[in-house]
């Protein structure tokens, strides 16, 4: 089954439509490359030469996972910065106040996981031990958990920002917060 990009419009707050666009071309790029990773691993797969040093197979799996990783995450942060100026709802906020104490503590522990992470920074309902974490990824596969569920995503390469804000972090991640769709993440709240 082949993977189809999707369509997004700039619509936002939080970058440029320059910046926007020039991320399209990665995200395009991880769907041609899943693509491509499928279709290698149908007609090529090289099953005999498989190990765990490296080579044919082993380098088409780790592509696979990284490729699939970097579309489904780019979705879900591109839909996270439609700026809806919708108040946080009842699930989402209750999820927050449970596992961080307060709003304010998880925006706290959130801007530190963002400051912190060279990939990705995520809120996630972890299903196993049914808890809400901000976990950091430094690559679309390296950090995640296999059993989350996300709920908030932010892109932290720096690719993502570096247009728009330089090397000034602290003011993406913030100029983002003040612009969550709060609609779009209750959708993903209600679904833990």
């Amino acid at each position: 089954m082949e993977i189809k990009g999707v369509k997004f419009t700039h619509d936002t707050k939080v970058v440029s439509r320059k910046q926007f666009d020039d991320h399209m071309i990665l995200y395009n790029g991880y769907v041609s490359k899943t693509n491509e990773t499928t279709k290698v691993l149908k007609t090529n797969p090289e099953y005999s030469s498989a190990n765990a040093t490296g080579g044919h197979y082993r380098g088409w799996k780790k592509t696979e996972t990284y490729a699939i990783n970097g579309v489904i995450l780019h979705e879900l942060y591109f839909q996270n910065l439609v700026s809806t100026n919708v108040p946080m709802g009842k699930k989402t906020q209750h999820l927050i106040e449970k596992y961080f104490g307060s709003v304010d503590n998880w925006k706290k522990d959130f801007i530190a996981c963002a400051t912190s992470a060279r990939g990705w920074c995520t809120l996630v309902y972890e299903q196993r031990t049914a808890t809400c974490r901000n976990i950091l990824l430094d690559s679309h596969e390296d950090g995640n958990i296999v059993t989350a569920f996300p709920i908030i995503v932010l892109d932290m390469y720096e690719h993502a920002y570096f247009l728009d804000y330089g090397t000034d972090k602290a003011t993406y991640i913030n100029t983002f917060i003040k612009n969550i769709p709060w609609d779009v993440i209750e959708k993903r709240a209600k679904a833990v």
